[in-house]
C-alpha cells in the first residue's frame, strides 16, 4: 500500500527536521544516560528510575521513526501556483461565521502541521475541505456533526 503524502510548509519540514534533530543528537543521549545512572542503583527489577528511562527511550525511538516517515513522504508545498486570492495550503483567511458573526483567522496547512490552538487547521478539516479554492466574498456551508456552519471568506493572504 503506497504511503500517504504528507504536505508541510516550509516552516513545518524545517520545525520537524528541527524536531528530529533533537531527538537524534540530545533526547537519545540523554534518556541513554538516564538508563546507565538507574542501573547503577542496581537491582532493574523494582527500579522506577529504570523503568521510566526506559519509557521513554521507547516514546523517543517511536517519535523518530515518525518524523522519519513523514519527512520521507513529505512534499513542500508550493503555493505559488495558487492564485493570490484563492484559498489554497500556505494561505491564511479571515473567516466570518454568519451565524453569530465571530470573526476568525486561520491558516490552512497539511495535516501533520495542523495545530488549531496556534488557528493552524488541515486542509483535510471541514472547514479546510470547505475553503479550499474559494476567494474572498464567497460563503461556504461546513458539514460538522451538529448540522451545517456557514461561513463568509473576508479575507485572503499567503
Amino acid at each position: 500500500m503506497p504511503e500517504k503524502e504528507v504536505l508541510l510548509t516550509g516552516n513545518g519540514i524545517k520545525k520537524l527536521e528541527d524536531e528530529l534533530h533533537n531527538l537524534k543528537s540530545v533526547k537519545r543521549r540523554d534518556v541513554a544516560e538516564r538508563i546507565r545512572t538507574a542501573i547503577e542503583f542496581g537491582d532493574i527489577t523494582e527500579n522506577s528510575e529504570y523503568e521510566d528511562a526506559k519509557n521513554e527511550q521507547a516514546f523517543i525511538e517511536g517519535r523518530v521513526i515518525t518524523l522519519e516517515k513523514m519527512l520521507r513522504h513529505a512534499r513542500v508545498i508550493d503555493n505559488s501556483q495558487v492564485p493570490e486570492d484563492t484559498v489554497g495550503v500556505g494561505a491564511t483567511v479571515l473567516l466570518k461565521d454568519l451565524e453569530y458573526g465571530d470573526e476568525i483567522e486561520y491558516t490552512i496547512v497539511g495535516s501533520a502541521e495542523a495545530d488549531p490552538t496556534a488557528n493552524k487547521i488541515s486542509n483535510e478539516s471541514p472547514v479546510g475541505r470547505a475553503i479550499l479554492g474559494q476567494k474572498a466574498g464567497s460563503v461556504v456551508d461546513v458539514k460538522v456533526p451538529a448540522g451545517v456552519l456557514k461561513y463568509e471568506i473576508l479575507n485572503v493572504h499567503k
